[in-house]
């Protein structure tokens, strides 16, 4: 059960169409009904993009996520926060757009990637609060994601995109299922990766930690990765600490600050995409 307050910006949303108001439904699902859930579901996607040899040799091969793997991964996070912040249309969230492009123009990179990567940042937060989030998502929400990262591929001349959220999620499946195998390159780039979550702990706790990170993941990104699955215990009480935290958070009020990624504190200081934030005053 829900208490009413917590029920209020669901409410809100409720009233919404997914079509017209994509941007806002998004906007308060990551910055007010999920933000938490949302960070964990994105790093999950991070993850899974390294599975495919196609994308991981790139990354592996510009040496990036292994020399500079903190300011890398702020890089995305804060890009995807302030789109889901600003939106698309507006001049900040175009701003980090227009370097998102530029970015990716130094490389070659297939269109059927780029499709792959796309469906992770729909797909995986939807995954992620249907099992851990202390509600379901609506269909329209589901829309709405769909609608939103349909037009940020637009936006970055991706062509192809199926045309409606089942389809996409049809290409997201039947990507991993034919493109997803284990690559040196995808463990180096996920191996470096899992360093920098380890290096976020205590030097007391980081052993158990490193333990539990493959404990919320499938056996197909395991085996891509060159992973050992956490135990079977380990991974059960991961699950129901997350399931009893959704509990608790029905019967909180509704948040009235966002928590956005982009306005958290950043560890990657020296990022692009913080300097580009500290260059650009606030729009509203």
């Amino acid at each position: 059960m829900f208490s009413q307050k917590r029920q209020a910006t669901t409410n809100r949303i409720q009233a919404m169409d997914p079509e017209r108001d994509a941007i806002a439904i998004c906007h308060l699902l990551a910055g007010y009904e999920f933000p938490w859930d949302m960070t964990r579901a994105l790093e999950i996607a991070l993850l899974r993009t390294f599975c495919s040899p196609a994308i991981s040799a790139l990354l592996d091969k510009t040496g990036e996520f292994a020399s500079h793997t903190q300011k890398r991964y702020d890089d995305t996070g804060i890009i995807v926060s302030e789109l889901f912040k600003w939106g698309y249309l507006h001049p900040r969230g175009q701003a980090f757009l227009q370097r998102m492009n530029a970015i990716h123009l130094l490389y070659s990179i297939k269109n059927e990637d780029y499709l792959y990567v796309l469906s992770t940042f729909i797909y995986e937060p939807v995954r992620w609060i249907e099992q851990f989030g202390w509600r379901q998502l609506l269909t329209l929400e589901k829309q709405a994601m769909y609608i939103f990262w349909r037009e940020v591929g637009v936006r970055m001349s991706i062509v192809d995109i199926p045309p409606t959220f089942e389809t996409f999620e049809a290409y997201n499946r039947e990507y991993e299922k034919t493109r997803f195998v284990y690559a040196q390159a995808n463990q180096r780039v996920a191996d470096a990766t899992r360093q920098m979550l380890l290096s976020w702990f205590p030097w007391g706790v980081r052993s158990q930690v490193n333990k539990a990170i493959p404990a919320l993941l499938d056996p197909i990104l395991l085996e891509a990765l060159g992973w050992e699955p956490s135990s079977t215990s380990l991974t059960a009480l991961l699950k129901k600490t997350l399931q009893l935290r959704s509990r608790l958070l029905r019967q909180l009020p509704p948040r009235e600050l966002p928590d956005f990624f982009a306005d958290q504190s950043i560890p990657g200081s020296n990022s692009i995409c913080v300097s580009l934030i500290r260059q650009r005053p606030p729009a509203i």
